[in-house]
């Protein structure tokens, strides 16, 4: 067992907690409440949460190399200067679509930036999946996705794995590292109820780490085998992802969420939204940051 202690290390109470990415040059983890329109940053050695507000859902944050941070929101892929002030709109694949926004993203190794769309009323098969390079054009990568969910790579950066959290799998493409292309699936791995398939970070070894909204958990899976290995069991329903950080990278931050149920529906889970931690045995990867070339701030929003 990877587990050794759970704690609620904030008590945010967000609506949608969700794609969590660790700093660690700054020893913080950046997080989003996409239906609160809010990218929070946590400082576990003080404690402190402090709190970007937008005015439209956001469903991804990653810092930035050249400082600063780069978010997904409703219509776009935007920069964010060190003082919190959003700058320009990288990119816009989807301006044609308004009744899509972007869900969850992360950076790949190589610096570049994959994030997702989806439909806000959830319609099937309506959203894709979008890699943002340094130079920042834009390539669509994958088609008719409906919930754009969990990605991570392999520890040699040979295999991505994806989760459309409908189709309760993930699945796992070869991937080019040099190139940021994806090859033939590897491998899908169904992910059983309860609940479905959200978030997702890999560890060290290889093994994939799962939140499940609606299934009060956080699951390890061997990619390999298609076998999970053990559960962690919340006392929230909605989990929504979770990734490695601390000085070690030996601690799983989960975000979860309350969604839009009611004080009396959640009388049962007082800590719905808030902010957790796992101080493990096991070790994770890094979060990646966008590796924008000559800090140009421009970018044509097209593919």
């Amino acid at each position: 067992m990877g587990l050794v202690k759970l704690e609620v290390v904030l008590k945010e109470k967000a609506i949608v907690g969700e794609g969590p990415s660790w700093d660690a040059e700054n020893g913080l983890l950046n997080w989003v409440d996409i239906l609160g329109q809010k990218v929070h940053s946590f400082h576990p050695a003080s404690g402190r949460n402090d709190t970007l507000q937008f005015d439209q859902y956001v469903g991804t944050v990653v810092s930035r190399d050249c400082g600063g941070l780069v978010v997904a929101l409703q219509d776009g892929i935007y920069a964010v200067d060190e003082h919190g002030q959003l700058m320009s709109r990288l990119a816009a694949p989807e301006a044609h679509l308004p009744r899509n926004r972007f869900n969850d993203g992360k950076c790949d190794p190589a610096g570049r930036l994959w994030a997702g769309t989806m439909s806000m009323d959830q319609s099937p098969r309506a959203g894709a999946l979008y890699r943002l390079d340094p130079d920042l054009s834009i390539h669509r990568m994958l088609t008719e996705v409906t919930i754009s969910n969990g990605l991570g790579w392999s520890p040699d950066g040979s295999v991505m794995y994806f989760i459309d959290t409908p189709t309760m799998k993930v699945v796992a493409y070869e991937y080019e590292l040099l190139t940021g292309s994806l090859g033939k699936v590897v491998t899908e791995i169904v992910i059983p109820e309860p609940g479905a398939p959200d978030g997702m970070t890999v560890d060290e070894e290889g093994m994939l780490w799962i939140a499940h909204w609606g299934g009060s958990r956080v699951s390890r899976w061997n990619p390999y085998k298609g076998e999970c290995l053990e559960e962690v069991q919340l006392p929230v329903q909605l989990c929504t992802s979770c990734v490695f950080g601390g000085p070690e990278l030996n601690e799983l931050y989960i975000t979860t969420a309350r969604g839009r149920q009611t004080e009396l529906e959640l009388k049962d889970q007082p800590h719905a939204g808030n902010l957790f931690r796992l101080q493990m045995n096991v070790k994770g990867q890094p979060s990646y940051k966008f590796k924008e070339i000559n800090n140009h701030l421009g970018g044509n929003g097209n593919e």
